[in-house]
């Protein structure tokens, strides 16, 4: 009887992983999935092109709102049971979006789906407390790199449905995957014992969802309303005015939302910071790449490829991150998680010198993307196990919700700026308006600037052993039952 008992904690970790991998793909496909439909969406829609865009800013706003919120919660709660909300929630979100053609309820359901952002944090924090010690890093690394694996198989994806069947299908894929994904969550992953009790600090959290949302709302649409309109300064000054007030309220409360003296340690700060340059740089590539390569031959420049192949130039980012995976967990295991991310970063701005040079070819415009995913993936292999290094256990979900909120908040930065450089500078070509190469080019030049940022960030970041890093303490006992008690649950 003896044997399957202590086997059953054993196959449940060998499948955690990928389980929980499986869940971060899920989530970062949907960020990705609809870029290639929007062209074609205002005519299948019967909508204009202003609102179709709110299919993207209403995830990016949801997601944004939902992480740092699912991830303090989880804290409290349980992880695996806000996982399987957010997997919930996605599911309903999908099926709303394959159900209808209304451009009322496809944003809504768009919205909904922008809550599995939160799955990266929650699936980094039950790594953090399931897997022994030694599994740590590597765990932490492919949970990290779904980010951008499903970012770089969603246009692909996306691209041949819509390019060889009703765009409804994209959809009903993303239904049926997520409600996958989450039977096999409610079967291998269980329920993590530590926690971080107290009162839920509501008021904190509307503050945090407001200043999000008229932060992101600003940055996302500042290039349509106009970067002096009425609506966009009204929504940035009342962003600094909450923000304001709220830092005040989640330093006066005894359990806030975000521990702010925590956060403002150098060896938490430091890494938010370079997870803010990361996620713009490496969203510049994401943008631009597929437009890039569609842009008609006429252009000069342009290479006329479909939106399918437009999307498979993405694909070897993709792949090379599962590959570099590994290598960056032993990385960050022998020279530590700093050195890793510096790594990136160096890389992150190579890939752009690349595409500044070389972006006349397919094949050298994939290299020059393939570089840059390269790096991405090593970054964001090392920032969660930065943050995880400089926090107490019981705060593992929230802090990680918070890194994954400021790459959230880098690639609206990224997206409203992409937007406004291509529209600065275009050219005519048969009575279309296009992006002239040269606006490519600056798009490339500022992310590579970005990428630098990001490495000086990560230079100044202690050394663990340094005397301004944060010590962790021992996560929670291993939470089986005891043998004199084999009682359901185990110990908090």
């Amino acid at each position: 009887m003896a044997g399957p008992a202590t086997s059953a904690p054993d196959v449940r970790q060998r499948f955690l992983v990928p389980v929980l991998g499986a869940c971060g793909i899920v989530s970062a496909l949907m960020q990705t999935v609809v870029v290639p439909l929007l062209p074609d969406l205002p005519e299948l829609t019967g909508s204009t092109a202003s609102t179709v865009s709110w299919m993207v800013t209403a995830t990016l706003l949801s997601g944004a709102v939902c992480t740092p919120l699912l991830g303090r919660a989880g804290d409290m709660f349980g992880k695996k049971r806000m996982l399987m909300v957010a997997m919930v929630v996605l599911s309903i979100g999908s099926l709303m979006c394959a159900l209808t053609s209304d451009i009322g309820v496809l944003i809504v359901g768009r919205a909904l789906q922008g809550m599995a952002t939160a799955v990266v944090p929650l699936g980094i924090s039950i790594l953090r407390d399931e897997l022994p010690p030694a599994r740590v890093g590597a765990g932490v690394a492919m949970m990290s790199s779904t980010l951008g694996i499903g970012a770089a198989v969603g246009l692909p994806v996306a691209g041949l449905v819509v390019d060889h069947a009703d765009w409804h299908v994209m959809f009903w894929g993303a239904t049926g995957l997520a409600l996958v994904v989450l039977t096999l969550v409610a079967v291998v992953v269980r329920e993590s014992p530590v926690r971080n009790p107290g009162r839920f600090d509501v008021v904190g959290s509307l503050g945090l969802a407001a200043f999000l949302v008229c932060l992101l709302l600003a940055v996302s649409k500042g290039t349509a309303w106009g970067w002096g309109s009425a609506h966009t300064l009204g929504l940035l000054a009342a962003a600094i005015v909450i923000v304001f007030g709220w830092g005040a309220h989640q330093l006066r409360v005894s359990t806030p939302l975000v521990d702010l003296r925590v956060t403002a340690r150098p060896a938490v700060l430091l890494p938010n910071i370079a997870a803010l340059f990361i996620g713009f740089s490496f969203y510049a590539n994401s943008l631009s790449t597929a437009q890039l390569v569609q842009t008609p031959k006429e252009s000069g420049y342009g290479l006329g490829v479909s939106v399918a192949v437009g999307g498979l130039c993405l694909l070897p980012g993709g792949v090379m991150m599962v590959v570099l995976s590994p290598i960056s967990t032993r990385l960050t295991a022998t020279r530590g998680p700093r050195f890793c991310l510096g790594i990136g970063s160096v890389l992150l701005g190579l890939g752009y010198i690349v595409r500044i040079f070389t972006s006349h070819e397919l094949w050298t415009i994939i290299l020059g993307a393939t570089v840059v995913a390269s790096g991405t993936a090593m970054c964001y292999s090392a920032l969660p196990m930065l943050v995880i290094r400089a926090i107490p256990a019981a705060q593992t979900a929230a802090a990680n919700g918070i890194n994954a909120l400021m790459r959230t908040i880098g690639q609206a930065v990224c997206s409203a700026v992409v937007a406004a450089v291509l529209t600065a500078y275009t050219m005519s070509v048969g009575g279309r308006v296009l992006p002239a190469l040269h606006a490519y080019m600056v798009v490339f030049v500022i992310a590579g600037v970005v990428a630098g940022c990001a490495l000086v960030a990560c230079l100044c970041i202690p050394d663990a052993a340094g005397p301004t890093a944060v010590a962790i303490p021992a996560p929670a006992a291993e939470p089986r039952p005891a043998p004199a008690k084999p009682g359901p649950g185990g110990r908090t």
